[in-house]
């Protein structure tokens, strides 16, 4: 059984954040519309990580099929109660293949994705303590360990694996242990749309650090720390391209632009929803569904390529124990993994964005689950 969340004198909305935010933007498709594919889940156990497969049928229910080890272990920051690895981006899918971090064991597992079923091709160090994050664009991989300093490497992908790329490793000098505070761990790495730039968010730390990528695939050899308060958790991007960053602790999303010289500036307000630690946010069409763990909810919103964001509905679906990390469909399904019950919540996603609950599925061995991705 997962462990309740302690305030101890921290604010609701910090206390329960140690979240993050599943991202996915495809269009609707006719396999999304009809037959579906499949849907896998990181159950991130302690004691053997593995990743749950469903069947995913056309009107969006899952049937479990089995579980694929990693060959690694999943792990739980310090303090963490419904989302054990406090981030977003745990598990992602890069073309053919499946990315899953192993937190207790330091490495990065990659499978290659046949439908439904999973081939395991590689185990891989990740370079640094405690991974909780994956970023791909193209042939490019990094990963973000969330232990000590704070680390981020790179890697190419050739085949059905992973090469590291050599002077690659950044150091964000956060000073944490090796195993994290769920609160003061960084939170995502993720790519610009366009490749040119690498982004870490960090929490308490306060700061939006933005690497740029040089044509060899290495960073910057230092990320400019843009301040900026109110717990930057977890961010997607918008159809102009700006980033569209979560803020837990405030519990607002607000669009801001990523310049050339790494800085980032807003391009419009920030606007909350209103519910208690707001840290995952995915997209589908144009609009962002931010899962809010502290109140067992998902809240619609609206972005448009003017940076505006706007709150449609800030409870669309509640009832979902410690929601957490979730992914949609084509934008017709969203999948919202409830971190204290082990199940995915199964929504269909109306004309106007609204949510219809489908189904509750179960996740075997899933007290520790972190990481969604359809496939």
């Amino acid at each position: 059984m997962k462990r309740s969340i302690r305030l101890l004198g921290l604010p609701a909305a910090l206390a329960v954040a140690a979240l993050a935010v599943s991202v996915s933007a495809a269009a609707v498709s006719a396999s999304d519309q009809g037959g579906g594919t499949a849907l896998f889940v990181q159950d991130n156990s302690t004691d053997g990580n593995g990743i749950v497969a469903y069947q995913r049928s056309g009107d969006g229910s899952l049937t479990f099929l089995t579980t694929y080890p990693t060959g690694g272990l999943g792990g739980r920051q310090a303090g963490a109660g419904s989302d054990p690895l406090a981030s977003q981006g745990s598990l992602v899918r890069d073309g053919g293949l499946l990315l899953a971090v192993n937190a207790g064991s330091d490495s990065i597992t990659v499978f290659r994705i046949a439908g439904d079923t999973l081939v395991r091709t590689q185990v891989v160090s990740s370079g640094g303590p405690f991974p909780t994050s994956l970023a791909a664009h193209g042939n490019l991989v990094y990963v973000l360990d969330a232990g000590g300093q704070g680390f981020v490497s790179g890697y190419r992908v050739t085949g059905d694996g992973l090469q590291p790329i050599a002077g690659s490793t950044r150091t964000l000098l956060l000073g944490n242990t090796t195993t994290p505070f769920f609160l003061s761990s960084p939170a995502e790495v993720g790519f610009t749309p366009d490749g040119e730039h690498l982004i870490v968010t960090t929490k308490t730390h306060g700061t939006v650090d933005v690497f740029s990528i040089g044509p060899d695939g290495t960073p910057s050899a230092a990320p400019v720390k843009n301040a900026e308060a109110g717990v930057p958790f977890a961010f997607i991007f918008n159809s102009a391209g700006q980033m569209v960053l979560n803020f837990a602790g405030t519990g607002s999303l607000e669009a801001f632009t990523v310049n050339a010289d790494d800085t980032i500036t807003p391009a419009g307000a920030p606007v909350s929803d209103g519910q208690a630690a707001a840290c995952w946010v995915t997209p589908a069409r144009d609009f962002a569904y931010v899962s809010n763990t502290g109140s067992n909810d998902v809240s619609q919103s609206r972005t448009t390529s003017d940076g505006a964001v706007t709150l449609v509905n800030p409870t669309a679906a509640s009832n979902i124990p410690g929601a957490i990390d979730s992914d949609s469909a084509g934008g017709a399904f969203l999948y919202v993994q409830a971190g204290l019950s082990s199940s995915v919540h199964v929504f269909r996603i109306g004309p106007a964005g609204s949510l219809t609950l489908v189904q509750v599925a179960a996740v075997p061995d899933g007290d520790d689950q972190e990481g969604i991705v359809v496939a």
